[in-house]
C-alpha cells in the first residue's frame, strides 16, 4: 500500500496497523488533507465461535477540530453502546466490557462521581510518596537484575502496581491482572494471544478472570472496608442506589486496563523519543523540574496511547460539511488529531518545551475526558525524573516491537540499557 494515495488507505485492515509509525502518520496526514471525514467498512472478525452481526461501517474523524466538536456534544455523539469497539458487542461481551466508558449521562455522571475523588489532584498528591518509593525500587531492581526489556522491567509493572494497590488487589493477583489486561487490550496480537487461539474467547476468559477477582474482593470489602477504591465502589450510594455486580465488574475491568495502559505506553514511547532526540533529552537533563510539565504532555501527545474512541450519533448532524445520520458510527482518531497541522506548530517534531499543547492524549474535552489523567501525569513525571537522575544515558538498544492493534498504540518489547 502506498499510504499517500487516499483511496488505498484502509483503517479497518490490521495490516495497516502493523506498518511503521512513520508510514501510518503519513497516511493520516493524507486523510486530514484530502478526506478528513472518511468512510470505512467495519473490520471482519474471523475464526471465532462468537457471532458478530454485520455492521454498517463508520466514519473516521481525523482532524483536531472535528474530534473536539464531537467530544463536546455528547448529546449527539453518544458513547453507548460501544465506545471501545467498532462492532456492536454481542451480549456475552457486553457483560464485561460495557462499563462507564461506554455509557452516557445521566448514568455516566452517576458512575463517574463514585470514583472521581480517587483520581483528583489532592488524592494523587497524597500517594505521591508511595509512587516515588515504587519508582525508586523498580529502577534499582532493573539496574541490578533487569531483563533488558524496558516494558517488562518498568513500563508495564509500574502503573499496574500503583492501580492495583489503590484498588486493594492482593499482590498475589498482580500477575493475573497483568496477563488479563494484556489480553483485553491486545486486539488479538499473536504475541499475546497465541495463533490458533480464539481471540474473542480469550477476551471473554480474561474478563471473567478479572470479574472473579472483583467478586471475591468486593464481597470482602462490603464487610471489611478500608481506604481503597474497591471499598468506595462497593459501599457507595448515589441517589440511593448501589452499583450492581455487573457495574462493579465493568468498573474493575476499566480501571485495571485504562489505569495501566496510558502510562505504560507513554513511558515506553518516551524512551524511544528521548533516544531518537538527544537534544530533547539534554533539555530535560539541564532542568527537569522546569520542563517536566510540558515534557509529560508532549510525551502523551507523541505516544497517543489510545488511538481512537467510538461514538454513535443519536440524531442527524452536519460536521464540517458532512451530513451524518442518526445511528451512524464515528471513530475519533486522537492520534491523528495530535498530529494535526491546523492545531500544532511543527506537529511532527518532538519538543519537550511545547506550549501550548492542546493534545487529546487523554481524550478530548467533554464528559469522558480521562478520569486518571492526574495520576498518569504524576506517574510519568516521577518515573522519568528518577530515570534521568540515576541513569541519564538510558537508551533503547534495538527496534521497539509495536502492538498489532488499531486501538492501543502499544509497545510490547523495547530493548534498552542503562
Amino acid at each position: 500500500m502506498n499510504p499517500e494515495r487516499v483511496e488505498e488507505i484502509n483503517l479497518s485492515d490490521l495490516d495497516f496497523w502493523r506498518r511503521p509509525w512513520a508510514e501510518r502518520e503519513t497516511a493520516f496526514a493524507t486523510l486530514r488533507a484530502e478526506r478528513p471525514i472518511a468512510f470505512f467498512d467495519e473490520p471482519a472478525i474471523e475464526n471465532t465461535a462468537v457471532e458478530f452481526p454485520p455492521g454498517p461501517g463508520y466514519y473516521a474523524l481525523t482532524r483536531h477540530r472535528d474530534v473536539a466538536t464531537a467530544s463536546r456534544h455528547p448529546e449527539v455523539f453518544t458513547s453507548g453502546p460501544g465506545a471501545v469497539s467498532i462492532l456492536d458487542l454481542p451480549p456475552e461481551m457486553v457483560e464485561y466490557f460495557s462499563g462507564m466508558i461506554s455509557t452516557d449521562n445521566p448514568k455516566h455522571a452517576r458512575l463517574r462521581r463514585i470514583v472521581a475523588n480517587a483520581f483528583n489532584p489532592r488524592t494523587v498528591a497524597a500517594i505521591e510518596d508511595s509512587i516515588e518509593v515504587l519508582a525508586d525500587r523498580m529502577i534499582a531492581d532493573a539496574m541490578a537484575s533487569g531483563t533488558g526489556d524496558f516494558v517488562t522491567d518498568l513500563a508495564a509493572p509500574f502503573p499496574l502496581e500503583i492501580i492495583c494497590t489503590m484498588m486493594g488487589v492482593p499482590r498475589s493477583e498482580f500477575a493475573t491482572v497483568l496477563r488479563a489486561s494484556n489480553v483485553i487490550l491486545s486486539m488479538g496480537d499473536p504475541e499475546i494471544v497465541p495463533e490458533g487461539t480464539d481471540a474473542v474467547v480469550a477476551f471473554l476468559e480474561a474478563g471473567a478472570a478479572l470479574t472473579a477477582i472483583m467478586e471475591e474482593l468486593g464481597a470482602y470489602r462490603v464487610k471489611n472496608p478500608i481506604d481503597d477504591i474497591t471499598s468506595a465502589l462497593v459501599n457507595a450510594e448515589v441517589e440511593s442506589e448501589r452499583l450492581s455486580q455487573q457495574e462493579l465488574a465493568s468498573f474493575f475491568v476499566l480501571l485495571v486496563t485504562a489505569g495501566n495502559e496510558t502510562t505504560r505506553t507513554a513511558l515506553a514511547h518516551a524512551l524511544v523519543a528521548l533516544t531518537e532526540h538527544p537534544a530533547q533529552r539534554a533539555t530535560l537533563l539541564a532542568d527537569y523540574d522546569v520542563h517536566a510539565k510540558s515534557a509529560v504532555d508532549e510525551i502523551v501527545r507523541w505516544a497517543s496511547p489510545v488511538i481512537w474512541m467510538r461514538r454513535t450519533l443519536a440524531s442527524d448532524y452536519t460536521l464540517s460539511g458532512v451530513d451524518l445520520a442518526a445511528g451512524d458510527k464515528v471513530l475519533l482518531f486522537y492520534n491523528s488529531a495530535n498530529r494535526d497541522e491546523e492545531a500544532f506548530v511543527r506537529p511532527d517534531a518532538f519538543d519537550v518545551t511545547r506550549s501550548p499543547n492542546d493534545h487529546f492524549g487523554f481524550g478530548a474535552p467533554g464528559p469522558h475526558f480521562c478520569l486518571g489523567a492526574h495520576l498518569a501525569r504524576r506517574e510519568i513525571t516521577v518515573m522519568w525524573r528518577e530515570l534521568l537522575r540515576r541513569a541519564p544515558q538510558i537508551a533503547m538498544t534495538g527496534a521497539p516491537r509495536q502492538l498489532a492493534s488499531s486501538f492501543v498504540n502499544g509497545i510490547t518489547q523495547l530493548p534498552y540499557a542503562f
